[in-house]
């Protein structure tokens, strides 16, 4: 496999299932835009992280990004197309985490103007942590290894070692086509993500190295067999297939789940690993994922612990779930509002080929819920 040197032949590309040739690019985008620097420049100067790429996306400027240690900026330097392509996963790691959590009290939510992105939650080394760490790496394997695949970068293209026959449940196969360079994407988002955390030696760092790992792997894990057929009147007589990646859905669930299932831990005396907090957990853990302190409730706003409350949240009043109003809530109970909304209405199907609808006015509840009530003591002093 080829070094990050950024330099070298045009790679082979994704181009409908078949191997094509890709003229490398110009010079990279190098947008410096006087808007990005007073960004930056008024952004909370609290510790930082790499997903605030995310929020520049493509308009990045190495030498500015708030968080990036000197082997994540030299990466960022070496392969600025590939940090565009980070941008833009990082955006997409960040919606499946909050679609993975729309209905617990923590919900994944961002907040405007501070590059930490998730704000002083991240310090506590929580589940939700864990979840994080797991699943930013896990998207930055899924965006690296799908722009090497549609030919948007210099350095990668198709995986080129499958070739020969092989076989399936369905028969013999040849391999070709583009399959998905999912061990390129793999090896730079391990030396991109893990950069800062092996800087330093500590609990947390062990912590977000393991996570990191569980969140590649996990991409990879859902890797699958697509195959073209050839033949007359598209008979199987020849089949060609390679491996691609499945929708990040399948990864965001599954790291969903690993979320449910996480591990306590705690550092062990030497330094150089952990050990499972409950003494009767026999298992091993390379596949879990992993914290270390447990999580606050988040029922409350508590700025210390980057908790913003139930407040206003919707919930489900006929839920007995998590995003049901009593679990929701915290008991708080809720306000219910009368609203009035459009939606699709009369639908029918008109010969060939379409669905006509009518738009249709209905009347709603919605449940949201209540702040936190001061003791009435407060109010006397």
């Amino acid at each position: 496999m080829r070094e990050f040197d950024g330099v070298g032949s045009a790679s082979p590309t994704r181009r409908d299932g078949l191997l094509s040739r890709r003229e490398p690019s110009g010079t990279a985008h190098r947008i410096y835009l006087p808007f990005i620097l007073l960004l930056l420049m008024f952004t909370p100067s609290v510790d930082s992280s790499w997903w605030y790429i995310g929020a520049l996306g493509a308009r990045v400027i190495c030498d500015n990004i708030p968080g990036l240690v000197n082997k994540q900026r030299q990466l960022c330097q070496r392969h600025p197309d590939l940090m565009q392509s980070i941008g833009e996963g990082a955006k997409e790691w960040i919606r499946e985490c909050q679609h993975q959590f729309r209905h617990h009290r923590w919900n994944c939510s961002t907040l405007e103007r501070d590059h930490t992105v998730f704000g002083r939650v991240m310090l506590r080394s929580s589940r939700e942590a864990a979840f994080v760490y797991a699943i930013s790496s896990a998207g930055v394997v899924y965006a690296i290894t799908r722009a090497c695949s549609q030919g948007e970068l210099k350095i990668c293209g198709c995986d080129t070692h499958r070739r020969g026959r092989a076989s399936d449940e369905e028969g013999d196969f040849d391999w070709g086509g583009c399959s998905d360079n999912i061990n390129y994407g793999i090896k730079f988002a391990k030396a991109f993500v893990d950069a800062r955390e092996r800087m330093v030696k500590d609990a947390r760092a062990l912590m977000n190295l393991h996570n990191n790992r569980c969140g590649r792997m996990a991409v990879k894990r859902f890797m699958k067999t697509e195959c073209k057929c050839h033949g007359v009147s598209g008979s199987c007589a020849l089949r060609t297939c390679w491996l691609a990646m499945s929708d990040f859905r399948r990864t965001g669930d599954y790291l969903r789940k690993k979320y449910n299932s996480a591990v306590e831990v705690t550092m062990n005396q030497d330094g150089s690993g952990f050990m499972v907090a409950d003494r009767d957990y026999k298992r091993t853990t390379k596949n879990d994922l992993v914290y270390i302190e447990n999580s606050p409730d988040y029922c409350l706003m508590d700025r210390s612990a980057g908790s913003l409350g139930t407040a206003g949240r919707v919930c489900n009043k006929s839920s007995r779930g998590m995003d049901g109003c009593e679990v929701m809530c915290c008991g708080r109970g809720y306000d219910t509002t009368r609203v009035k909304r459009m939606s699709k209405c009369e639908c029918k199907f008109k010969w060939c080929c379409a669905v006509e609808c009518r738009d249709c006015e209905e009347t709603v509840d919605v449940h949201t819920c209540k702040p936190h009530k001061k003791p009435d003591w407060l109010d006397l002093t």
